[in-house]
């Protein structure tokens, strides 16, 4: 459905057979999470247990959980891509949150990617359809927005065509946002969509690659800088975003859940002010990071190593990745606390879980 519809979103839903979900603490209200292991997963498991939902979480064998372990969660092991585990883990369910995806700027493969956010997206949505769910909160990305030739925040208005976008990420997620809009529109998928800007704060643990530049900038290995910027968010305000969805949003509309727009320059003298060291001060000319892109890629392939520089990466990085989000503000109540605060938090936690002395756990 088209955006800029919310005020009348309640009959429009109606008139599709959609009904607004019950409140999130009653008795016998069951949620399903996807993706209960990753930052943002985590946070929602969080506050879904706090307001007394029980709440089941979908995760890969063998993923890290020693962040979740004093939540009161129903482990159901499979995959997002497993038919099979993905019915199973519906049963009974009413609610589902589904947040789990592959976000990696680089992949040796980039059809793991799609494989993932696209496949895996169909997969879950198709299931909770199947099982009768009452509300799906599925979440995208800002990746899917279209930035302003002007550089000001944009807002849901313009979304992308999937060959508009950067890198198998973006793409992929393009794809799984504008299948659930058909989804939505063909099916009667109750689905809402929220699109969080960049997440930062605690239990990053894979870390997603904003989290790799908070660590290694603590930890002094940025001497440098691109000229750019990005919207940050707390990880635990997006959460709120993602429960206000639910019981707030309308069917098939999207809403960007951010922060504040920031300059790269900026988050990393922030970051550095926290640990104590000297910020960078040296502009990198784009030029000079694409072949270390290159390289970094080619020695990833032989390494098996993530690599912290990326093609897909420095392409990005060419706008300022800026944002508003007025409309979740307007319609769901949606609020953001400072982003140095999100930073503050992101960098006790990787501390206190060994990130910024090379010992973190798994």
């Amino acid at each position: 459905m088209a955006d800029g519809r919310s005020k009348n979103g309640v009959l429009v839903a109606e008139m599709l057979g959609f009904h607004r979900p019950t409140r999130l603490n009653e008795q016998m209200a069951e949620t399903l999470i996807t993706g209960a292991t990753g930052l943002v997963g985590s946070a929602i498991a969080r506050k879904l247990v706090a307001a007394g939902t029980r709440v089941r979480a979908l995760v890969r064998p063998g993923s890290p959980r020693f962040h979740l372990k004093e939540l009161d969660l129903e482990f159901v092991e499979g995959d997002m891509r497993d038919a099979q585990s993905v019915r199973g883990a519906m049963a009974d369910i009413r609610h589902v949150f589904h947040v789990a995806a592959d976000y990696r700027l680089w992949a040796p493969d980039p059809g793991e990617i799609f494989a993932a956010n696209v496949d895996g997206t169909r997969i879950v949505m198709q299931a909770a359809k199947s099982a009768g769910v009452e509300r799906i909160v599925y979440t995208s990305s800002v990746a899917t927005i279209a930035l302003r030739d002007d550089g000001s925040p944009a807002d849901e208005s313009i979304g992308l065509a999937v060959e508009e976008g950067i890198g198998a990420y973006k793409r992929s997620k393009i794809a799984a946002e504008r299948l659930v809009e058909a989804m939505v529109a063909d099916e009667q998928l109750p689905a809402v969509i929220v699109n969080p800007s960049t997440p930062i704060g605690p239990r990053d643990v894979k870390p997603t690659p904003t989290g790799r530049i908070i660590v290694e900038a603590a930890r002094g290995r940025m001497p440098g800088f691109l000229d750019t910027g990005l919207n940050l968010v707390h990880v635990d305000d997006v959460a709120d975003g993602h429960l206000a969805a639910l019981e707030h949003g309308d069917i098939g509309q999207r809403y960007i859940l951010g922060g504040e727009n920031v300059l790269l320059v900026d988050m990393l003298a922030n970051i550095a002010n926290l640990v104590g060291r000297r910020p960078p001060r040296w502009r990198i000319p784009r030029a000079m990071v694409i072949p270390v892109a290159y390289a970094a890629e080619a020695a990833a392939r032989f390494t098996g190593r993530a690599p912290f520089t990326t093609l897909d990466g420095v392409r990005m990085a060419e706008h300022r990745m800026f944002f508003t989000a007025a409309k979740a503000e307007r319609d769901l109540g949606f609020r953001a606390r400072p982003y140095q605060t999100a930073l503050e938090d992101a960098i006790v936690w990787f501390r206190a879980a060994g990130y910024l002395d090379g010992k973190q756990r798994t």
